[in-house]
């Protein structure tokens, strides 16, 4: 099998065709992987087999015959719609398969010259960042498929190919990657559990006697629902308010200072189980929520980047992911785009971190620390 590999990817045989012969492979590879990708963006979220059934029409559930599903090509000739019903695909579609086609092309360019199996391994890590950053602007989550499935495979990769590492020895590969691994979802566990300490609670204002409910699965605010698993990090965490009125299934308050957390939901001195309330409305304006400066996806999602780049390029990957996100995030809220405390993915940020890393991110930290030493 070593030696099949070795044949394979032989620098003799790949110069033996036209350099950018390759680079129309990768394109058009890169575009069919694409295509791909967007079944995974759909389906992955709402824990969908991507595999069963087929491509299909979301909205007519028709099935799309091979001819119609071809990369870029069908998207564009049927004017973004269904050929069935005519009801409008997204344009997400046709976006992520020719990013992912100019990204293995990317690669191939810049990787491919001196290691076709180079080129190919951060192919498929790049087409992970781009998954996971769709979904994550989408779904405020990165899938434990993507996150703790990429440090496998990222691990995996690093002991068949050292040299993804800059090393030689598979004992070097995989002490880096583990190391990546390490470093990368270490740190920002870190950030997390700091930023919690700083940043934990959030006072939101809500109109006067607003009516807010609390179901079995989530808190439904007057303009938004909101799941408990993205309050309820900790059994300490905690939903505070003052209710001007307090109902539950059995029984009602005039007035109460309310405290709900995993374990315990405290009725001014009156204690009992939340899972025994399985439905409460209040009155109030205002309400304080737990908040996390980081999710533990994005902890999971550094994890994976770390078994592919090692942990200088993890550390890279977070520094800067924060100096773009800051930056957008300024220019979004002085465009008046959005609020100071309003949500926001971390994901993407950090895969383009990741991604200028990959095109150039350690000749140029190498060329930044060489000029210290002149």
């Amino acid at each position: 099998m070593s030696s099949i590999i070795q044949n394979t990817f032989n620098p003799h045989y790949w110069d033996a065709v036209p350099f950018h012969f390759w680079s129309v492979v990768f394109f058009v590879f890169g575009s069919i992987v694409g295509s791909f990708l967007n079944v995974c963006i759909y389906r992955m979220p709402l824990n969908l087999s991507v595999v069963y059934p087929p491509s299909h029409c979301p909205h007519c559930k028709y099935a799309i015959p091979f001819y119609l599903n071809v990369p870029l090509l069908t998207w564009l000739s049927l004017g973004g719609r269904c050929k069935n019903c005519r009801a409008p695909i997204s344009p997400r579609y046709f976006i992520v398969e020719l990013l992912t086609g100019l990204t293995f092309l990317a690669c191939w360019l810049t990787l491919g010259p001196a290691s076709p199996w180079i080129a190919l391994v951060c192919c498929l890590f790049l087409a992970g960042l781009i998954t996971a950053t769709f979904i994550d602007v989408e779904h405020f989550i990165i899938p434990d498929g993507i996150t703790l499935g990429g440090a496998v495979v990222g691990f995996i990769i690093s002991l068949l190919l050292p040299s993804l590492h800059d090393v030689s020895t598979v004992r070097e590969g995989l002490a880096r990657s583990a190391l990546g691994i390490a470093v990368g979802g270490g740190v920002v566990y870190a950030v997390l559990r700091f930023g919690k300490l700083l940043f934990g609670k959030q006072k939101v204002k809500l109109p006067t006697a607003s009516r807010i409910v609390f179901s079995e699965t989530a808190l439904c605010l007057p303009e938004e629902q909101i799941p408990y698993e993205e309050f309820f990090y900790r059994k300490t965490d905690a939903i505070i308010f003052q209710a001007t009125q307090l109902e539950l299934v059995d029984r009602s308050y005039p007035r109460a200072n309310v405290r709900l957390s995993p374990n315990e939901l405290r009725i001014d001195d009156e204690i009992m189980l939340p899972e025994n309330v399985r439905h409460m409305e209040a009155t109030c304006s205002e309400i304080t929520v737990p908040r996390e400066a980081m999710g533990l996806g994005d902890v999971k999602f550094m994890a994976g980047i770390g078994a592919f780049i090692g942990w200088q390029g993890a550390l890279f990957s977070l520094m800067a992911s924060s100096f773009i996100g800051s930056a957008v995030g300024i220019i979004l809220i002085v465009s008046r785009k959005r609020e100071w405390s309003s949500k926001i993915p971390y994901g993407p940020y950090i895969a383009l971190g990741a991604a200028l890393w990959v095109f150039g991110g350690k000749q140029w930290v190498a060329t930044w620390l060489a000029s210290f030493h002149p």
